[in-house]
């Protein structure tokens, strides 16, 4: 283990991410907020430490990050960030607790869109603006980004890729990873520029316009508003705004060759018809239960699930309704979609759709050989066999997944809440989904959750984002030693 290398790389990350405050304190400049002060305190701490620390490490060899080094530098990269990310909270006194400012900051950066604020609105714009930033960067991920723009740090990126991108089998587009995370980042940039104009073609001022498609393109599910999407009750940006949020839950190589000149792409992925299947089903059951019980008509019923279930499937989070107040199939359906997720390689989180498909294709061909003893069957995703460790690894990461769930809803009841926050807490910060039921639930925040409980919830939040296994494997002892 490098350490030096570690923390020269850490430290570049912080200097960027220190420069990248400069977008919102040019925010807070338009509109003469109160934030400017605190975002350049912010900035100069953030970079200059980031400075320190890239000069002060010895300097790094030009031989490639082994795979224990690239995920030493996600995780702590991502901690540092939250770090450094919650300053403009504190120093702007919008939050005056480390804990909530911590929380707010993590919770952008791993999208998760899980919010202690009770009044949004009262937030300088500068800040408004930051908290939005946070999740696009986030989204495709800041050590993506890195390794883009980094090309002369002669280290290799493919172990940092592989530890940040949330999926099975990592699909690499380019013959250089750092051209690959460029071809990510023009696509996710080409998206989120389509959503913001035709939001404001819609009449959503251009701010709003900006901050909501931050957050919808990482799935991420914060907003300007107090009550979010639903504060604008337009049909239409809910329309729009769903479709990006499905574009958003589709695997963004898929976009990348579609926009290359292979239209059938998405109908050849067995993955994207998987769910864009799944998602129909589910919407058009929820807009089923829903009418006649919760709304008047069958349109408004199906306007209010397709925005609900694709939002929780996505991991994004916004809501236009108070889904507590739905009938209890709707509710079983949403928790379902909070552990679900969408498409592996997308920027949403929870357990992904191709794990599920793997799960059952590898259950099947356990009750197939029961039958055939001696027949040979492999499991196979479309026409391409998929390796046994492949496999194997998404089984141990279901077992880690649902294990550190019951373990974190067992402390979350130990602090004295009830089963269905304990629970629904748990789920919606793993999975990075943001609300949940309960004290957590829509239309409410994360503000009465105890410290020691946002402590938890954080890590989860964290777990999630980088895939368990990334942050798991340096708490274990043998990953320290030579």
């Amino acid at each position: 283990m490098r350490f030096q290398q570690i923390f020269r790389l850490i430290g570049i990350l912080n200097f960027f991410l220190g420069l990248s405050m400069l977008a919102p304190l040019c925010v807070s400049l338009i509109y003469s907020d109160g934030s400017f002060a605190p975002l350049v305190y912010s900035i100069l701490i953030t970079s200059g430490s980031g400075l320190i620390v890239f000069f002060f490490a010895r300097r790094i060899d030009s031989s490639s990050l082994s795979q224990r080094e690239g995920m030493a530098v996600v995780t702590l990269g991502w901690v540092s960030a939250g770090f450094f990310g919650a300053l403009p909270f504190l120093f702007s006194d919008s939050i005056s607790s480390i804990t909530n400012a911590y929380f707010e900051s993590i919770s952008g950066f791993t999208t998760t869109g899980a919010t202690i604020l009770s009044d949004i609105e009262a937030l300088p714009k500068g800040l408004l603006f930051w908290r939005s930033l946070t999740q696009w960067m986030g989204g495709m991920g800041i050590i993506v980004l890195s390794i883009a723009i980094l090309p002369f740090l002669g280290v290799g990126g493919m172990q940092l890729y592989k530890a940040e991108i949330p999926s099975p089998v990592v699909d690499k587009l380019q013959p250089r990873i750092s051209e690959t995370a460029k071809s990510l980042w023009k696509v996710y940039l080409l998206i989120t520029l389509l959503e913001i104009g035709l939001l404001c073609l819609g009449g959503m001022p251009l701010f709003d316009s900006i901050c909501h498609a931050f957050c919808t393109m990482p799935t991420g599910g914060f907003s300007t508003l107090n009550g979010s999407i639903a504060q604008f009750n337009s049909a239409y940006f809910e329309g729009v705004i769903t479709l990006f949020m499905i574009l958003a839950g589709i695997n963004f190589a898929l976009h990348f060759k579609f926009l290359k000149g292979d239209f059938k792409v998405f109908g050849r992925d067995p993955e994207c018809r998987a769910f864009l299947l799944i998602l129909a089903i589910l919407i058009l059951l929820v807009t089923w239960n829903t009418y006649g019980t919760v709304y008047s008509t069958v349109i408004e019923a199906f306007r209010y699930a397709a925005f609900q279930v694709s939002s929780i499937i996505t991991t994004t989070g916004f809501v236009t309704a108070n889904y507590e107040q739905w009938p209890a199939l709707s509710q079983i359906i949403l928790v379902l979609c909070m552990f679900l997720g969408a498409m592996a390689g997308s920027t949403g989180g929870a357990i992904k759709i191709v794990r599920i498909i793997l799960l059952v294709k590898h259950g099947y061909r356990e009750i197939f050989t029961l039958i055939h003893p001696h027949a040979i069957r492999s499991i196979k995703l479309g026409k391409k066999p998929v390796p046994p460790d492949v496999v194997n690894s998404i089984g141990g990461f279901l077992i880690l997944y649902l294990g550190i769930c019951i373990v974190a809803v067992i402390f979350m009841s130990g602090l004295g809440l009830n089963t269905v926050t304990s629970f629904a807490s748990v789920a919606a910060t793993i999975g990075n989904v943001g609300p949940g039921f309960g004290l957590v639930g829509p239309v409410n925040n994360y503000l009465s959750i105890p410290d020691v409980g946002k402590w938890v919830l954080i890590f989860c939040m964290i777990l999630g984002r980088l895939e368990i296994y990334t942050v798991i494997i340096l708490l274990v002892p043998a990953y320290w030693r030579k």
